[in-house]
């Protein structure tokens, strides 16, 4: 064991006295933890590092979730969570507006889902016209309706 860890040490050491720096989203490795602490990218065995990281520990996408390491938080990011508990909440009243192609709720959800407002009749009409792949029986879970509007706007 402490043969793999000098082993781990010395490549760090030598990948990190490499050339001069790249930027700092490599194309290869992304952002995340192994971004930030293996900034000078410019050897196999640093990306290797940095990718191992990232994945190893999962951080990439709590970066890319949180708008932190390195990462960009996306322009259209939905709050799944707040997504779940307002469908989870409405489930009646949300299936009227996308019946009646319109409402207070089918409203509320195109701001969650970030719906431009000069997309909103559009979202409306395509959620109308698919309204039994949405609610397909009576006992459908938030979940399974939160999938489907997703795949209808997709």
């Amino acid at each position: 064991m402490k043969k793999v860890l000098c082993a781990v040490a010395a490549g760090l050491l030598l990948g990190m006295a490499g050339a001069p720096a790249m930027a700092a989203n490599n194309p290869n490795t992304g952002c995340g933890l192994g971004s930030l602490v293996f900034e000078n990218q410019d050897t196999v065995l640093t990306q290797v590092l940095a990718a191992t990281t990232n994945g190893t520990l999962a951080n990439q996408t709590f970066g890319i979730t949180s708008g932190t390491s390195n990462c960009a938080k996306p322009a259209n990011y939905v709050s799944n969570e707040r997504l779940e508990q307002f469908v989870a909440a409405n489930m009646d009243t949300l299936a009227q507006d996308i019946a009646a192609g319109g409402g207070e709720r089918l409203t509320a959800l195109a701001d969650l889902l970030q719906i431009p407002a000069a997309e909103r009749p559009g979202f409306d009409a395509k959620l109308k016209a698919n309204f039994a792949k949405i609610y397909p029986t009576a006992d459908i879970q938030a979940g399974a309706v939160i999938d489907a509007i997703i795949g209808v706007i997709s």
